[in-house]
């Protein structure tokens, strides 16, 4: 649920067209896009819903010719209720690997704040009345949000399975460039589209700015989204877990902590670990985790020696042998050599916690696609039964 300097303007909730655009990693010849309503208090009537190419180069454009309506049981209208993500239709639209998508909404009234993710780092077009195949909608308010869309789900010979990356806004993209496509999960699309073994597998960003592993924070804590944000997506076959320095910031953010205090942070840190691991095993899930990378001299948290101490258990638990099923080692990847305890100047977007573009592209490039091989075949061989 967008916090009040996300929501939509008071304007746009009545008779809007809503128009965004989402990169897609993986190509195929079948569409589907989810809606959601889930943090939404009451029912959500979209009148219709689209689908376009965008015009190359043009943001909130449409190909005009490409412009298709999707159906909902066989309906064009779809009310879905408060809490709720609804499925379209599957729609014959061909696309290809990473390539975008544009989808084009008209609602009559929102009488509340609709789902939505803060971090797009991608422009929707906002215009009054149904303006859901024009070309370029008119008069238009542009903001960098994303609404109602959980996802695209894309079905055909290319695609076979995905990847969840699942995480905070190092996941989300803060610190890299709007409209760009160049998240670490952006980055791993490509080198998994651009290896033939890899190239079916789709890579789904669950990243929320500001997000932390055991309370609520900008989006449910990672515990309580992972059925919804994990589990529920087609697919899923591995994931890549990012999460704790929110956690970890905010313990000392408005005060110093005792040491016990330090110690049962990275305690249950590690247990709600350990529970995520478990769960996604439980579904035929594999794990890969990613260290923390330093973010010492980051001034919305002013950590301390106590932070980075925490940061390093935390890390060592992530190196310990049989913990997870793979390690993603972003901290060595983005550790400055001369300093271990901040990023690298060239890895940092300024902030001293948020990769550079330059540190997102190092992030990908040490994730090793052996991880994402298919099983190898067992060849049992038949069972010779009892002998007289």
């Amino acid at each position: 649920m967008p916090e009040p300097a996300n929501q939509l303007p008071a304007e746009a909730l009545r008779d809007t067209t809503l128009r965004q655009t989402m990169h897609l990693s993986v190509g195929g010849q079948t569409i589907r896009v989810r809606i959601s309503n889930a943090y939404g208090a009451a029912p959500l009537h979209l009148t219709a819903v689209h689908v376009a190419r965008p015009m190359p180069g043009l943001l909130g454009v449409i190909v005009p010719e490409t412009d298709a309506a999707l159906s909902f049981a066989g309906r064009s209208d779809v009310t879905i209720p408060a809490g709720a993500d609804f499925l379209s239709d599957p729609l014959a639209f061909p696309v290809a690997p990473l390539s975008d998508l544009t989808i084009t909404l008209h609602y009559d009234q929102l009488d509340f704040q609709p789902t939505g993710h803060p971090g797009a780092r991608a422009a929707a077009f906002l215009a009054p009345g149904d303006q859901l195949a024009a070309a370029t909608p008119s008069p238009y308010t542009m903001l960098e949000h994303w609404y109602l869309i959980e996802a695209v789900e894309v079905r055909g010979p290319g695609a076979r399975s995905a990847v969840v990356a699942l995480g905070d806004s190092i996941t989300d993209g803060r610190g890299s460039i709007p409209n760009a496509n160049n998240r670490w999960p952006d980055d791993l699309a490509r080198r998994l589209a651009a290896n033939p073994a890899t190239r079916g597998i789709g890579v789904l960003n669950m990243g929320i700015g500001g997000n932390r592993v055991l309370l609520d924070g900008l989006g449910p804590n990672a515990l309580a989204r992972f059925d919804r944000d994990v589990l529920a997506q087609g697919g899923v076959r591995w994931l890549i877990l990012l999460e704790g320095i929110n956690d970890l910031g905010m313990l000392t953010r408005d005060a110093a902590a005792a040491a016990p205090d330090h110690e049962a942070l990275v305690a249950r840190t590690i247990a709600a670990y350990r529970q995520i691991v478990q769960r996604a095993h439980d579904h035929g899930i594999k794990v890969m985790a990613g260290t923390l990378p330093p973010f010492m001299s980051f001034t919305y948290y002013h950590p301390t020696p106590a932070n980075e101490a925490d940061r390093q258990a935390l890390n060592a638990w992530i190196r310990g042998t049989g913990n997870v099923d793979a390690v993603a080692d972003f901290d060595a990847a983005l550790r400055d050599p001369a300093a271990p305890d901040h990023l690298l100047p060239a890895f940092d977007s300024g902030d001293h916690i948020h990769p550079s573009v330059e540190g997102y592209k190092a992030m990908a490039e040490l994730i090793p696609l052996g991880f994402f091989a298919p099983p190898p075949v067992v060849h049992r061989p038949a069972h010779p039964g009892k002998r007289k």
